[in-house]
């Protein structure tokens, strides 16, 4: 059994934009604004500098920033998880403690990306940031974007230390999600990555999820959470296909981040441009940002009930 608090990492985290003002530097203010205004709707946690939260396109130093404006305004409230992956283990080490440092309950990290790594290369590196804190590691497997195929032989050997509590599997495969619960085991944390398969995600066996596109509707995964428990499937499924409606038209803008980072700005939070090469949203799509807006704040409503 793990000796860590495994609750305090189930149901919904938001994977967290990050905030930038409008030079393109990172706002603490307006971070822990966003913070404040998650915390009030009822989501279990924060993940930060993650792939939502462009941790890949920041200096080591902005990611502290980030992440000590987040923990300063709700680390408190909320479980904080602190994305730690870098191209090189050097970097994420200094991360790992940073977040150690500044209150994180815990810390998560893909392979280190752009060289093709052996899964000695990678276990070796996730050992390097799991020996450097005290913290909870949860390891971060996204093979469409790190071009590294986490096996199950791997994560029974990384899984069978205390301080490696889960995974957050973004893999489309729901059966993989399942084999890598069965090969952790009761007591080891699986996470669902692809918000479109949240409901699957659950009914196969994971134990929460960590998304980005629950920043501009965490009322609405709190909704299909709500159902799966008391087990209304039917409409749990419901939320499901509205919340799958609306991903897709925000995957039909330029980038995925500039769509939700322009609807958070509509609703008064400013989170600034993503960052190139991230594309922000078109001046001739503000209109249908707007609409889309509507259409979500509509769906909130009607969830809230």
């Amino acid at each position: 059994m793990k000796s860590y608090d495994l609750e305090s990492f189930k149901g919904i985290i938001i994977a967290m934009y990050s905030s930038y003002d409008a030079e393109g530097e990172i706002d603490k203010e307006a971070a822990r604004k966003l913070a404040r205004q998650y915390a009030s709707t009822g989501v279990k946690g924060l993940y930060v500098g993650g792939s939502s939260g462009e941790g890949m396109l920041q200096s080591v130093e902005e990611r502290k920033q980030m992440l000590e404006a987040v923990i300063a305004e709700v680390g408190k409230e909320l479980t904080i998880i602190a994305h730690v992956g870098a191209p090189s283990t050097r970097d994420s080490v200094e991360l790992a403690i940073h977040a150690e440092k500044v209150g994180a309950h815990a810390v998560s990290a893909v392979p280190a990306i752009y060289y093709r790594l052996s899964p000695e290369s990678v276990e070796s590196h996730w050992q390097a940031i799991i020996d450097s804190t005290a913290l909870p590691f949860i390891i971060y497997h996204i093979p469409q974007t790190t071009g590294f195929q986490l096996s199950k032989s791997l994560l029974i050997k990384m899984a069978a230390q205390d301080k490696v509590i889960g995974v957050k599997i973004s893999a489309e495969s729901t059966f993989e999600l399942q084999q890598f619960k069965a090969a952790g085991g009761k007591d080891f944390l699986v996470l669902n990555g692809p918000d479109e398969q949240y409901l699957a995600g659950r009914s196969i066996g994971a134990d929460g999820g960590i998304g980005g596109t629950y920043g501009v509707m965490p009322e609405l995964f709190l909704k299909v959470e709500q159902c799966y428990v008391q087990g209304e499937i039917a409409e749990a499924q419901k939320w499901q296909f509205i919340i799958n409606d609306l991903i897709v038209e925000l995957l039909s803008f330029p980038s995925l981040y500039g769509a939700c980072k322009a609807i958070l700005s509509v609703r008064g939070f400013e989170t600034g441009q993503p960052r190139m090469p991230l594309l922000p949203i078109k001046d001739s799509d503000q209109e249908r940002v707007e609409a889309l807006n509507n259409r979500i704040l509509d769906y909130i409503l009607e969830a809230k009930g």
